[in-house]
């Protein structure tokens, strides 16, 4: 038996590797509306909330102008920017296999989801539930959209974890009452999860905690 019944993930920085796509489309976004570049750090302090409010931390009155600008940008790069990480998808097969329900988290919009999803289907095939920023008035840190993927597979958050790289994931799953799995390989440090139950700096190791229920 898996350790969770259900294991809901982040996508960006967890699932998928998008930090050169989101790196580059930030950039875009903000030469190209504001004229000005911008150290990689500020770039992308927020990854993990909503894209409008990523846009608004460079200029709240451009918020939508340089929404617009960087998805652009990122629907034209999807398929040559994004990677898949590796032993990922074999990973969310396992968890399949033994009969764990799993979900992504995101707050991503549903259609640049799909882009992903359509960009590496080892790991769209494998995902029962797929909450974006359109299904909650509420986003992370919140813990709505959790707590929405749990309603949806009918799932008890004593019996599920939520996997992600960013400090709003960690937010979100702790308000929601699931366990909370900090990973190192995406866009923040150890020191912004730190508030995760539990870190983990490698997929196989990732793999092995959630498929061992002692």
């Amino acid at each position: 038996m898996p350790r969770f019944g259900t294991v809901l993930f982040d996508l960006d920085g967890t699932v998928v590797d998008t930090r050169e796509l989101i790196r580059q489309s930030h950039r875009h976004a903000v030469t190209t509306v504001l004229g000005r570049d911008m150290p990689d750090d500020d770039l992308l302090a927020n990854v993990g909330r909503p894209l409008i409010e990523q846009m608004a931390a460079f200029d709240a009155d451009r918020a939508q102008q340089l929404l617009e600008a960087q998805r652009a940008f990122s629907h034209a790069h999807t398929e040559e920017l994004i990677r898949p990480y590796a032993g990922l998808g074999e990973m969310l097969a396992g968890l399949k296999a033994v009969g764990c329900r799993t979900g992504v988290v995101t707050s991503k919009s549903g259609p640049t989801v799909q882009l992903a999803f359509d960009a590496l289907p080892e790991v769209a095939d494998h995902i029962d539930v797929l909450v974006a920023v359109e299904d909650t008035s509420v986003h992370k840190p919140g813990p709505e959209p959790v707590l929405l993927a749990l309603d949806r597979l009918g799932a008890d958050a004593a019996d599920a974890c939520y996997v992600g790289d960013a400090p709003f994931d960690i937010a979100a799953g702790r308000a929601a009452g699931v366990t909370t799995v900090g990973v190192t390989w995406g866009f923040f440090p150890r020191d912004a999860i730190a508030g995760a139950d539990v870190i983990i700096g490698e997929v196989p190791v990732l793999e092995a905690y959630l498929m061992d229920a002692a």
